[in-house]
């Protein structure tokens, strides 16, 4: 039996990842910034949530099937973008988005990634029933961002997704620690830590050195797409304190696609984002992996769902683990989750084998979620199926009230 098989949700596909990548690897995708806070509120933030079982209800037609920006989807959960990706498996960008074509999920292609956009699309775009999403960091030099908007245009990817959450670099001091730092930048301590696990030096590392070398940015803009390393001038070029919402105006005239904001946690700016004609938006702490005295994703969903009905599409991110996320998370207002963190274990584990994995799992976990609560379709997931609740987001207060007791 192979690793694999011997994982039979999430947390043992972490595990089973906390083995296999060195130990900078594995920090740098599993925890957050400073203390840790903002990881553990979010997943404390589903746990809070208890949900009641409904019986005698005929679920045996049941679905998790449901659209996403019109499309068809089979499970209302996206791939997030996650720039490590291509260290946790060879080009694992790649074997990520193969994995969520062949889930029929849409697929999120970092900025950071080590896979090129157009190699993506080729391999794992709607030439083989795959769904792509692109995230951007925008550029000091708006130049460059325009740029990347245009090639994934050309490339056919059919979303941008605008990050507006990392303003400053966040604390992540472990980074240090470890000797890790992207760019990507092998010191003593990193080097040591690669001598200590042999098979993913062999598989990931030396497969880039032997093919293209150093790991590589390769969706940076001309003149910055090379080898990933700690360069003053490029940290520079990607500093974001300046964004603001003349850029999103722009990059709605640029962007014939479907275009999104990732990192809203206030019910004013979401609304306001429906003014600068946002298709929809990310409710998003990043995982907690930037401020760590962030609150909730899942604790502000509910007043932000509300705040912008059905005039856009509302995405919750950040803390989902398991299918019961996706469900309280749809109960509370979201058409659908991103997932991080759970799908690069399964990657980190077994290249697509293990992120296809790692969404069945959860997919599992959804389907009999939504059986225990008397759920036959996507549609009928609402507030009434907690313990204290009713309908409406606004009692979600009130459930949290009564959990708490």
């Amino acid at each position: 039996m192979s690793a694999l098989d011997r994982c039979l949700n999430v947390y043992d596909l972490r595990a089973a990842a906390k083995r296999r990548l060195p130990r900078a690897v594995f920090e740098f995708v599993d925890r957050g910034s400073e203390d840790g806070i903002a990881v553990a509120n979010n997943r404390a933030a589903f746990e809070r949530i208890k949900l009641r079982h409904r019986a005698l209800v005929d679920v045996s037609g049941r679905s998790t099937n449901t659209e996403l920006f019109g499309k068809p989807v089979s499970l209302p959960m996206a791939i997030a973008p996650t720039g490590a990706a291509g260290l946790c498996w060879h080009e694992g960008e790649l074997e990520l988005a193969k994995a969520a074509a062949k889930a029929k999920i849409p697929f999120t292609l970092a900025t950071g990634a080590m896979t090129s956009m157009e190699k993506i699309a080729e391999q794992a775009g709607p030439g083989v029933g795959g769904r792509l999403w692109f995230q951007l960091y925008v550029w000091n030099k708006r130049e460059f961002s325009y740029q990347l908007i245009d090639r994934a245009n050309r490339a056919g990817f059919e979303a941008l997704i605008v990050t507006v959450d990392t303003i400053v670099p966040p604390n992540r001091e472990y980074n240090t620690h470890n000797g890790f730092l992207l760019p990507f930048t092998p010191n003593v301590t990193f080097t040591l830590d690669i001598m200590r696990h042999p098979v993913w030096f062999t598989n990931v590392l030396m497969k880039y050195f032997t093919t293209i070398g150093m790991p590589r940015n390769e969706n940076y803009p001309d003149g910055y797409r090379r080898m990933a390393r700690n360069d003053p001038t490029t940290t520079e070029m990607t500093r974001q304190d300046s964004l603001n919402w003349d850029d999103i105006r722009i990059f709605r005239e640029k962007w014939p696609g479907i275009l999104m904001i990732k990192g809203i946690n206030r019910p004013d700016d979401a609304v306001k984002a429906i003014e600068y004609g946002v298709d929809g938006i990310i409710v998003s702490n990043h995982g907690g992996r930037n401020m760590d005295s962030v609150v909730a994703s899942l604790d502000v969903l509910p007043e932000i769902a509300e705040a912008v009905g059905d005039r856009l599409t509302v995405i919750l991110d950040s803390g989902v683990r398991r299918g019961s996320d996706i469900v309280k998370a749809l109960a509370l207002g979201a058409k659908a989750v991103l997932t991080g963190r759970a799908t690069l274990y399964g990657t980190a584990v077994g290249g697509e084998a293990g992120a296809f994995k790692a969404i069945n799992l959860i997919r599992n976990e959804m389907d009999k979620t939504m059986a225990y609560t008397g759920c036959r379709s996507v549609d009928e997931v609402t507030t009434d199926i907690f313990f204290g609740g009713r309908q409406g987001n606004r009692m979600f207060e009130r459930v949290m009230d009564e959990a708490a007791l």
